[in-house]
């Protein structure tokens, strides 16, 4: 483990000095691009205008003999996309993959000044965290990268989320982490063959009454402790917190639903693997107009955060004043970004 005082020191000569905070930035939905696609390479400049992060990926739903064409084409992406903004990610392949150095070097070798993020799948514990650290530093520094790659971990195994608070604190290139419901279902030996949501069998029964016929089924939901463990774990540390996807992509309601539980749970955002979801995440997770509103109202009656006032016949507090914060801060980001919400923000 390392002290204090060398852990934000680079880990390669001329690496550059590692960011202290994860930059402030709107991130509602990850965009997932299947850059061995040409038809799909064509599109990425009209996706990049409509969403927050472009993710090139490069794992799962990627063939395997389509590998070096996806991170060819990822790279071709990220040098001709004019971002304006848009955040620039890419999916790498698994630690265990035969495919995950050529990955990590020839993109950063490439594109190491345009990228973002890198996302990490199947993180177990904070030593895959430590393998990438030292080896993006070493690369940086190699290729006069000028600003630190960060690494997004998916929390997919159940041994990474038995470790899920060292995963957080492991490196200062961590950016947050997301929910990979699939993979993690399939690690804990969990009966159900949907990517995220919830399960028709999962649920309560209400109490018998004796003037009753049938009982009604409540359905519950699957990953709500998982995301609530999560979120804790990136709040903790500084980072932050998404659902992952949503596989049905013909059930927009439902999908709707499940962003809306992880929005009020504490994620920022979720990935999009369909353009219809585009549109679900930034309706989600941007906040209410009416909730914005009187967020405001709450920061303008209490301008230092303490002591208490009534408004609308309801107690505000230095509590109430931090969740207000929160509404108003995220709000000024869509803002900034979306001009018809800043209008209805009064922003």
């Amino acid at each position: 483990m390392k002290t204090p005082k060398d852990f934000f020191k680079p880990l390669a000569i001329g690496a550059p000095e590692p960011m202290r905070e994860v930059p402030t930035k709107l991130e509602r939905m990850i965009h997932f691009l299947p850059p061995h696609n040409p038809k799909m390479r064509t599109k990425a400049q009209s996706i990049a205008d409509q969403v927050d992060v472009l993710l090139g990926n490069l794992e799962d739903a990627i063939p395997a003999d389509a590998k070096e064409a996806a991170r060819a084409g990822f790279i071709e992406v990220a040098q001709s996309v004019k971002l304006n903004g848009t955040g620039l990610w890419t999916r790498i392949n698994s630690m265990k993959s035969p495919w995950i150095f050529d990955d990590i070097t020839e993109i950063v070798a490439a594109v190491g000044n345009k990228l973002d993020v890198i996302m990490l799948p199947m993180v177990e514990g904070p030593w895959d965290i430590h393998y990438l650290d030292q080896l993006l530093a070493q690369l940086e520094a190699k290729h006069g990268v000028s600003k630190p790659i960060m690494i997004h971990a998916i929390l997919e195994t159940a041994q990474g989320v038995e470790n899920v608070n060292a995963i957080a604190g492991a490196s200062p290139r961590m950016h947050g982490m997301s929910l990979g419901p699939a993979d993690l279902a399939a690690s804990r030996g969990m009966k159900t063959t949907r990517v995220g949501g919830g399960h028709p069998f999962y649920g309560v029964l209400e109490d018998p009454q004796e003037d009753q016929s049938s009982r009604q089924f409540f359905q519950q939901d699957l990953w709500h402790y998982t995301v609530s463990k999560m979120v804790d774990a990136c709040l903790t540390y500084g980072i932050k917190p998404f659902y992952g996807p949503f596989g049905a992509f013909d059930d927009e309601a439902a999908c709707e639903a499940q962003f809306r539980n992880a929005f009020l749970q504490g994620c920022v955002g979720a990935w999009s693997l369909h353009p219809s979801q585009i549109t679900i995440a930034k309706k989600v997770f941007s906040p209410d107009a009416g909730e914005v509103l009187f967020a405001k109202r709450i920061l303008e009656a209490m301008p230092d955060g303490t002591g208490a006032v009534l408004i609308d016949g309801k107690m505000q507090d230095d509590a109430t004043w931090k969740q207000a914060k929160v509404i108003v801060d995220l709000a000024k980001q869509v803002a900034e970004k979306d001009p018809d919400l800043a209008a209805a923000y009064g922003l």
